[in-house]
């Protein structure tokens, strides 16, 4: 019995594989639009004289040109990595808002001010300085340290910003009770 069921299943997919490569009479194809192949739509085509249409390339047909390279213009200005970035009149406003509040005795509030500052002014190491500054007045050694690193990190080669950090990383540092770390940052900053 299976055996018969077999041979039936292999009849039908025959019959079925050569109907799907049957051809029409003549050697035309099976599907033709209905009227008979002569109201077939022609084809689209293309211009070939190249007038009419611009040519469209595709990325693997582009020749390799490779574009010069742009001109550096030359400065005397230092680099972002040279110096860091002043304080806009906005965000000296804020910091000279945050010493008043620091000198009232609330660091949360000039912490407030201060984050306003940095969004202002990302790239100034004053603002991180400050920021450091009002951690410390709050007892937060940790987030003190950090910020004092990222300003020495924005500091460049501004020897009195370079100076101001060391000297602030080693008071925190000491605060923290690291000696080791508040004597070579005191190094550092007597080395400028």
């Amino acid at each position: 019995m299976n055996v018969y069921r077999y041979f039936q299943a292999g009849l039908a997919a025959a019959a079925l594989g050569l109907a799907g490569c049957a051809a029409g009479p003549g050697g035309d194809p099976i599907y033709v639009p209905v009227g008979g192949p002569s109201q077939a739509p022609e084809p689209p085509q293309t211009t070939t004289s190249g007038q009419d249409e611009p040519r469209v390339w595709r990325k693997s047909e582009q020749p390799e040109v490779q574009a010069p390279e742009p001109e550096q213009p030359q400065s005397n200005a230092p680099s972002y990595s040279a110096a860091g970035e002043n304080l806009s009149p906005a965000a000296l406003s804020l910091v000279r808002e945050a010493d008043r509040l620091l000198a009232q005795n609330n660091p949360s509030a000039a912490v407030a001010q201060l984050e306003r500052a940095q969004r202002i002014s990302p790239r100034s190491p004053a603002v991180y300085f400050k920021l450091s500054e009002a951690y410390v007045a709050m007892n937060q050694l940790g987030n003190a340290e950090q910020f004092t690193l990222k300003g020495l990190s924005l500091a460049g080669s501004d020897a009195r910003m370079q100076r101001a950090g060391w000297l602030l990383l080693a008071d925190i540092r000491r605060a923290r009770g690291n000696v080791a770390g508040a004597d070579r940052a005191e190094a550092r900053a007597a080395a400028l």
